[in-house]
């Protein structure tokens, strides 16, 4: 189950993974664009129904998205790649096997 706690660290090791990459690399822009966090677990599962209530909203493409969750404030799609993929990574200590994925796009 995604916890609060778990999507709370998540979101705290996604906004560091950001500020260690501006501080690494400095104003470098990359390209406008965004990022997420997509989640395949059916809703209606004790599963899905956790990453619902920690904020995932229903994606056209299927399965549940959390968007920016490093809440860059900005627009550089490399940053917000940055903080998602933390987001993951966290998240997958907890919970393997949740086919929990990294998505984006150019603007």
């Amino acid at each position: 189950m995604l916890t609060a706690e778990i999507h709370q660290e998540a979101i705290l090791s996604a906004q560091t993974a950001v500020a260690l990459h501006r501080v690494k690399y400095g104003n470098r822009f990359t390209g406008c664009g965004f990022a997420w966090v997509e989640c395949y677990e059916k809703g209606n599962t004790k599963m899905g129904k956790s990453f619902k209530a920690q904020g995932f909203d229903k994606s056209y493409t299927g399965g549940y998205k959390f968007w920016d969750p490093a809440n860059t404030g900005g627009q550089d799609i490399t940053e917000k790649e940055v903080g998602a993929q933390a987001y993951v990574d966290t998240v997958k200590q907890y919970l393997p096997d949740v086919k929990l994925y990294v998505g984006s796009r150019l603007d």
